[in-house]
């Protein structure tokens, strides 16, 4: 099998995993116990704290972690949202509609259970959420803002920095889910401007199942997961101590070797797109070609169904995706192909391809050999 599907998750870093090992086993203490193995593992968190904070340009107690990039943003979301509401009593919520479900259904979640107002940010036919489009929608009873650093599915990066300054401006708090985005772009929260940034480890060589939330100082925030008092009072439960080393160390190796990372992905990308929209009749890329993730190439093939072709190039052995591995299986465009504007005879037939360090230009070649006939071959099963 050739892995085509980074963008869904990695394959954990080997240096990771070593660094991850002692805390398991040799020192496997609670990081709340006083005594000498409690010490340890909170020594752990603290350095992997500072490590985080460091590369993000921030204070360590800035830092919260979680289990995972959905669990950052429903923290984010819904502690601003519910913070936001007792000290002003704003009640709207913007965000684009190529959010992340992780996003999208908290915000429905919220909208249903709890009374908050959302607006929905449209976008333009790349994907992207323009300044323009926030600055038009923002209004004084306005919570918070969440707009994606980077789309999963169609790989626009969207234009954050501005952003977050139209937000500040009007003093109101903005969040972006850089779940995607960190594995490739810079994660500076200072230079970047935002209050509150997700992340999850397994899309840069991490382990799945561990998390961080970035917290500007001053940011209300209501937890939504109490018990203890771990992660400064926003996040109860005893620390997952291996998984936050890993995660920590996942971040630095990414932050350390991330020009060598672009310089290997993005020819091998660029091969993708061109050669695809050269061989393959009734073929678009979906998303922005300029501001794009640089291991990111997704299309829309018309007359196609994306699950099925899914299917041929998996028994051809080639693991992809039909836009978001949230979404397999679902016989209905994705809400990104809607939102850019594709009919259904486009949209349905989405392919997704993201690449990583392990993909060779052997690998790309093989994948561009089979791809039409098998696109043919959707068509006509269709």
């Amino acid at each position: 099998m050739i892995y085509l599907d980074y963008s869904a998750t990695t394959p954990v870093d080997s240096r990771v995993l070593e660094a991850m090992t002692p805390y398991f086993s040799a020192s496997f203490g609670n990081p709340s116990s006083v005594h000498r193995y409690g010490q340890v593992a909170e020594a752990a968190i603290d350095s992997a704290r500072e490590t985080v904070a460091s590369i993000l340009n921030c204070r360590p107690d800035e830092i919260i972690f979680t289990s995972c990039g959905s669990e950052s943003d429903n923290l984010a979301i819904r502690g601003a949202a519910y913070a936001m509401r007792e000290k002003t009593g704003a009640k709207w919520i913007l965000a684009s509609r190529t959010e992340h479900p992780a996003v999208t259904k908290t915000l429905l979640h919220l909208e249903k259970y709890e009374g908050f107002l959302i607006e929905w940010l449209d976008v333009n036919e790349q994907g992207m959420v323009t300044p323009e489009i926030v600055s038009k929608a923002i209004c004084e009873n306005t919570a918070i803002v969440s707009v994606m650093y980077a789309n999963n599915e169609i790989g626009t990066i969207n234009p954050i920095k501005e952003i977050a300054g139209i937000c500040r401006a009007n003093n109101i708090l903005f969040h972006t889910d850089a779940v995607q985005a960190a594995a490739y772009l810079p994660v500076d929260v200072n230079e970047l401007g935002v209050d509150m940034m997700s992340l999850g480890a397994h899309k840069f060589y991490g382990p799945k199942g561990v998390g961080a939330l970035y917290v500007r100082k001053g940011t209300p925030l209501v937890s939504h997961l109490t018990g203890g008092g771990q992660e400064f009072n926003l996040r109860a439960g005893t620390q997952n101590v291996p998984y936050i080393v890993g995660f920590a160390e996942a971040l630095r190796l990414t932050h350390e070797e991330r020009e060598q990372r672009v310089a290997h992905v993005k020819p091998l990308r660029d091969k993708i797109i061109g050669t695809v929209l050269e061989t393959i009749s009734d073929s678009r890329l979906t998303g922005d070609m300029e501001a794009r993730l640089p291991q990111h190439a997704s299309f829309a093939f018309k007359g196609v169904d994306g699950n099925l072709l899914l299917t041929l190039l998996d028994a051809a052995g080639f693991a992809c995706s039909s836009g978001s591995a949230c979404k397999t299986g679902n016989p209905e465009p994705s809400e990104v192909m809607n939102a850019i504007g594709l009919s259904r005879d486009w949209g349905l037939g989405s392919l997704r391809v993201t690449l990583g360090v392990h993909t060779t230009p052997a690998d790309v070649d093989a994948f561009l050999n089979v791809l039409p006939g098998l696109v043919e071959k959707a068509r006509q099963l269709k």
